[in-house]
């Protein structure tokens, strides 16, 4: 399913991480589609390699930046890297992240297993913005949306890191929603449910089991599509959403709402 906008998006700019597969993938060649030039950022050269030829085979532009985004020296390089490229930076998808290994109650939580899913999926999207942030502030705006989760919404019994990372990200993307809201830059989160990604293949155990209990917990009877985060990730960056400052737009089937 095609993303349909009503402008285009030709001669902007979009920088995505966690662009390697899933969601991020998705809102990649979603942005390619509608005429952006892309930067697709991730660990996994290879997929991340892939998902820069499926956008090229459809026509648009792109490049592939290995980006660890715990670290800020490779963030930095990646935002570099996209100015020395198309010399701007329109819209930014801070999606990379990661799913706990295994569940355990707070007091029982691995330390190690804490920082993990703290650094990635929190700091990483703080170091996302340190830089991006710059680049737009220099050429007068832009759009960017930062990947909570349901999970950011509501508690996930055994979930204590993933849960406080989700929930984090919210409240990172106010405040930096409130720090450029003057100064023409629009800073939104999208909190995705559970989506037919290969995390959520990990997740459910790669099992017809463990995906109908995923899909018995959504009142819309189905798992989400990655296109159809793609689909509001590009609204939250499109001039539709232009009054749209800070929220946390949740795509979930109505699973928090139960």
């Amino acid at each position: 399913m095609e993303t349909q906008m009503n402008g285009t998006l030709t001669g902007k700019v979009a920088f995505v991480t966690g662009a390697a597969g899933g969601i991020g993938r998705a809102t990649a060649m979603a942005f390619a589609r509608e005429g952006a030039s892309v930067v697709v950022a991730d660990v996994s050269e290879k997929d991340n390699q892939e998902t820069a030829r499926m956008i090229e085979e459809q026509g648009g532009r792109a490049l592939a930046v290995r980006c660890d985004v715990t670290r800020a020296e490779d963030v930095q390089a990646a935002l570099d890297k996209t100015i020395d490229a198309f010399g701007r930076l329109d819209f930014a998808f801070n999606n990379a992240g990661i799913e706990p290994r295994k569940p355990a109650p707070t007091a029982d939580y691995d330390l190690e297993e804490w920082d993990r899913i703290i650094d990635i999926d929190l700091r990483g999207i703080f170091l996302s913005m340190k830089y991006e942030i710059p680049v737009m502030l220099k050429q007068g705006g832009g759009a960017i949306v930062n990947t909570s989760s349901g999970a950011g919404v509501i508690g996930i019994k055994g979930s204590p890191a993933y849960t406080a990372a989700k929930h984090g990200v919210i409240g990172l993307t106010r405040a930096a929603a409130l720090d450029y809201a003057a100064q023409n830059i629009r800073v939104n989160a999208v909190c995705p449910g559970y989506i037919d990604t290969p995390m959520m293949a990990r997740f459910t155990g790669g099992t017809a089991e463990g995906r109908a209990r995923v899909i018995s917990e959504e009142p819309i009877g189905r798992m989400g599509r990655p296109e159809e985060i793609a689909n509001a990730v590009l609204w939250l960056c499109s001039d539709a959403s232009a009054f749209v400052i800070g929220s946390a737009m949740v795509v979930d089937g109505g699973q928090t709402i139960q």
